[in-house]
């Protein structure tokens, strides 16, 4: 019985290390992150930069915009909108991002380059609107009255107690 244990335990231990995992597969390049030059306001166009190495010199650089309402990096407004630049001879990049009147939430400009496969990404998160003067908590939910809302929970359980009355009531009429 032992040797079988032992024997078990050797293949469990054999199935785990004999085999590289799968993260040791893929050769992941470092991220950079991309910085931008203010802080993004709606309706404002924001330059955004990926530093010196974080591609390679000259390369065509992917760059893709994600966010909520549409942003321009040329001529095309999306919510997801993509375009190919090139980066400096030191690996720099810089684009125009130009946000939507109505932006609102957090944008992702991600650049990827092409023939390195680095990857950079830069988040633009807005500014969220003024809040309003009122001094109060503001109002959520169902403004009935306590008394309502238990009245109808009442008038629930009476009406679920009355049908199983009944039916109990109705089966001793069938049993007799």
């Amino acid at each position: 019985m032992f040797k079988k244990s032992l024997a078990t335990a050797a293949l469990a231990i054999f199935a785990v290390f004999a085999v590289a995992p799968a993260a040791n597969a893929v050769d992941y390049t470092p991220t950079s992150g991309g910085t931008a030059s203010a802080t993004p306001v709606a309706g404002a166009t924001v330059a955004v930069s990926f530093p010196t190495n974080a591609f390679v010199g000259t390369e065509q650089v992917k760059i893709n915009v994600v966010g909520s309402h549409a942003a321009t990096l040329s001529v095309v407004a999306s919510p997801v909108t993509t375009s190919i630049t090139k980066a400096a001879t030191a690996g720099a990049v810089t684009v125009n991002v130009k946000l939507a009147s109505n932006a609102t939430g957090a944008y992702t400009v991600t650049a990827t380059g092409l023939s390195s496969n680095r990857v950079g990404t830069a988040v633009l998160t807005l500014a969220a609107a003024d809040a309003g003067t009122s001094t109060g908590l503001a109002s959520t939910g169902f403004n009935a009255p306590v008394l309502v809302i238990w009245g109808a929970a009442g008038l629930l359980v009476l009406g679920g107690a009355l049908i199983a009355v009944r039916i109990s009531v109705r089966r001793q009429h069938a049993a007799a």
